[in-house]
């Protein structure tokens, strides 16, 4: 079997996390592709909060940013994207609900496509097709 990705998810803490919590639980299907890293930084965003991250995403292969309603309002959001983009990590927009308005943090390109939420999209996100 081919060896699973290791995934840091980047959302906004204040209104994703349910859905963070519905992705990170994925990865523990038996047909998986990927190991969901928990480098989530849970306090305020202060001090050295984004070397913390720079630490966290050394250590995974793609970066998943969940988007919501109010992604594009989500400073944290933005910069993890940023990290995730200077250290050249692969990333993707994934729209966190199917039936809401889900938006881009402030730091993605005009290119950035936000791609629905299913299982085999997840699937073929994570092994690379976009």
């Amino acid at each position: 079997m081919a060896t699973k990705k290791r995934v840091f998810i980047s959302f906004d803490f204040d209104h994703d996390e349910g859905a963070k919590i519905m992705l990170a639980g994925q990865a523990k299907l038996p047909d998986s592709p990927f190991d969901f890293i928990d480098a989530s930084i849970k306090e305020h965003l202060t001090g050295d909060w984004k070397e913390k991250v720079r630490r966290r995403m050394g250590n995974v292969d793609v970066v998943v940013v969940l988007c919501g309603e109010h992604t594009h309002t989500a400073s944290g959001v933005a910069a993890e994207l940023t990290i995730a983009q200077e250290k050249n990590k692969e990333y993707f927009h994934l729209a966190a609900y199917s039936d809401k308005t889900c938006t881009k943090p402030t730091s993605a390109t005009a290119s950035d496509k936000v791609y629905r939420w299913t299982w085999d999209n997840l699937k073929t996100l994570i092994g690379g097709g976009r």
